[in-house]
């Protein structure tokens, strides 16, 4: 039996008046998902434990079996093991985002979805001009980077920039200890950046400028049992994003790299799915994960996330099945990680449809994979780090 985790980042949302009242999983063409769903189950499952922000990182700990309650100690340092950054125990390690800003506000908290080569400069500046003996900058993908501060405090309280976008960011600036240099080496970066000549060169070519840093996400190495020890199953992720592949290599997952796969809505969908087929010939488990709703949902690009779920359903999930017809028995759960409502571009607590199907179990099913479960389904999960038994048995 070979098991299969899809995770459509971000994909659940609300209903729009622009869409008479349906949502973007209602309204996307995705014959392999339905497909599935009416001849598996359709439930609902809280993926954000209460007191706990919404975030992928918290989300997709919880869907792969590990209780964020237990094992979530901040977003920083499940993307440091994607870079196999080393930390110790007197680490902190924080996400560091490069953005756009006017001087006043956050104008784009991706920082137009900067190249990861641009980027690679513009953070390696930063560290030479603001790194220390503790404090360690490390270029990661695209806008995404982490910053290490040995002997640092994670006790303070930072703000995920995409929540704050057209906000004056003074009002959120970093609050707690060791708030003074986080401040500072965030004024500091902007005057580094402003006028270099990689943003001259994209306000020039009408891109936003990845002109300042950001940190949020702080915490601490987690201790994290491995999974083929938890579950009984060898396993592989498929991933673009760091967080994804920091958790997949922190708990003893192969990280798969896919050409082209760039964490946005331009990823390589069909290099996923054929990427995740080769994993599964020698493994049991495969996790694959697509950011693109995310991502589109955050820019407030209504047409861009109908168009990612559709090409996930083509592209990802049609090329497993199809491939599948080769490798034998398994079972296929898909969900989103957490809704992310188009109008408002952040994530959310309320919990998200999912489908679970067996090649060997077959059954009838008339609820729809969409938010309509979130009324009608009677599978239930409470607790989304139980969701992944109802997948591995």
């Amino acid at each position: 039996m070979k098991y299969i985790l899809v995770i459509l980042d971000g994909m659940a949302d609300e209903p729009l008046p622009e869409l008479d009242g349906k949502t973007p999983m209602m309204v996307a063409r995705k014959p392999n998902l339905d497909q599935l769903a009416a001849k598996g189950q359709v439930g609902i499952v809280h993926t954000t434990p209460p007191g706990l922000p919404p975030g992928s990182d918290v989300t997709n700990l919880g869907i792969l079996g590990y209780d964020p309650n237990k094992y979530y100690t901040g977003r920083g340092p499940l993307e440091a093991a994607s870079l196999e950054i080393p930390l110790d125990t007197r680490d902190v390690a924080f996400r560091c985002n490069l953005v756009s800003t006017d001087g006043a506000h956050i104008t784009e908290s991706s920082a137009g979805h900067i190249s990861t080569e641009d980027a690679r400069v513009l953070i390696e500046l930063i560290d030479q001009k603001l790194g220390t003996s503790q404090i360690k900058f490390y270029p990661g993908v695209s806008y995404r980077h982490i910053t290490v501060w040995h002997d640092g405090s994670a006790d303070v309280e930072c703000t995920p920039p995409y929540k704050i976008v057209g906000e004056p960011f003074d009002k959120y600036l970093p609050k707690g200890d060791g708030e003074d240099k986080l401040k500072s080496m965030i004024y500091d970066s902007l005057e580094i950046l402003d006028n270099h000549p990689i943003n001259r060169r994209r306000v020039d070519e009408g891109h936003d400028p990845a002109n300042m840093i950001w940190f949020w996400g702080q915490g601490v190495q987690p201790d994290i049992p491995n999974f083929l020890s938890m579950r009984g199953v060898t396993g592989s992720v498929i991933a673009a994003v760091d967080l994804i592949r920091g958790i997949g290599r922190m708990v003893g997952l192969r990280v798969v790299d896919v050409p082209g796969a760039t964490g946005y809505i331009d990823t390589n969908y069909l290099g996923k799915g054929q990427y995740a087929l080769a994993a599964l010939k020698d493994r049991d488990f495969a996790w694959v994960h697509i950011e693109a709703p995310d991502e589109a949902a955050h820019e407030g690009n209504l047409d861009a996330k109908i168009e990612a779920i559709e090409n996930i359903d083509k592209l990802v999930v049609g090329t497993i099945l199809n491939g599948m017809k080769d490798l034998g028995d398994f079972r296929l759960l898909a969900l989103p990680d957490h809704p992310t409502p188009v109008k408002t571009g952040s994530h959310t607590s309320d919990p998200v449809p999912f489908l679970l199907y067996s090649s060997t179990q077959e059954r009838s099913n008339s609820l729809p994979f969409d938010e309509r479960a979130l009324e009608d389904a009677k599978l239930r999960v409470e607790e989304g780090h139980r969701l992944i038994e109802l997948l591995l048995g």
